[in-house]
């Protein structure tokens, strides 16, 4: 059972849910991210999405662009991330850590060259926004066979039919976009939400995180009520932005946001 699998098992069995927080690797600079990585799971972290900058992020909005334009001024490309994703595993060998980005650096590496260095750094899943499951299979036949997790991102307008054929192709959980549009943008609409994951878990039974739009404690004790998981992103992003001349203070601050989703989720 992978550590995505047994995580999820974990927490139904507890009848929690899984706080997924996201964070661009190398922002504001390299030498914050590990460290930030085990201080998101002391805060209550059940999974950590680390994102790989990328010169044209088109599903993230200006929040998460800056912050891959911060990372890539420090050289932080793919391999980079893979060695901060080692570096991590050193000490933490039960956190499930996803990798999320474009396709473009992976294809420069090649499916193969990809897939040996994800399993190298013991990662647990990739959700690699521009991949549609309909032309995933040889980048997930090669991920399978390493024991790693390709996950998919649902949008509100995805059919029973692409969601069947996700739930085919895909392991660990799906990602459902729960506003149209980039990353950090709108205001939930927590009725439509509940009213498309049923019709999500009517088509798959693969765990559903819900991103986009969680901000505070309170929308990530209402998404918790209704999905799998809860993933905030550009409200911790955020943070790093306000604070880029104090980073521990960003560091102090979103931890305290953390564990405030933890204990709202919980309660």
């Amino acid at each position: 059972m992978s550590r995505l699998a047994a995580k999820f098992a974990e927490l139904k069995a507890s009848s929690r849910k899984a706080l997924i927080p996201f964070i661009t690797a190398g922002d504001p600079y390299p030498e914050f991210t590990v460290p930030m990585l085990h201080e998101m799971v002391k805060a209550g972290a059940d999974v950590i999405e680390l994102g790989v900058p990328f010169s044209d992020p088109m599903a993230d909005g200006p929040v998460i662009q800056r912050a891959s334009e911060r990372a890539l001024a420090h050289h932080v490309g793919l391999r980079k991330v893979l060695a901060m994703a080692m570096e991590f595993r050193k000490t933490d060998q039960t956190t499930p850590l996803v990798l999320m980005g474009y396709l473009n650096p992976i294809e420069i590496m090649g499916y193969e060259g990809f897939a040996n260095a994800v399993q190298r750094a013991d990662v647990d899943g990739v959700l690699t926004v521009d991949l549609p499951p309909e032309e995933s299979e040889d980048c997930v036949k090669l991920l399978r066979e390493r024991g790693i997790d390709q996950i998919f991102l649902l949008a509100p307008n995805t059919t029973p039919d692409r969601i069947r054929k996700m739930h085919e192709v895909g392991s660990g959980y799906l990602y459902y976009v729960s506003l149209k549009g980039v990353t950090g943008a709108g205001h939930l609409d927590v009725a439509d939400v509940e009213d498309k994951l049923t019709m999500i878990k009517a088509n798959t039974d693969l765990p559903v995180g819900v991103g986009f739009g969680v901000k505070d404690a309170e929308t990530a004790r209402t998404i918790a009520a209704i999905a799998d998981g809860v993933v905030v992103g550009s409200a911790l992003i955020s943070k790093v932005e306000a604070n880029l001349d104090d980073p521990e203070q960003a560091k102090r601050e979103i931890i305290e946001l953390l564990k405030s989703m933890r204990h709202a989720m919980d309660h």
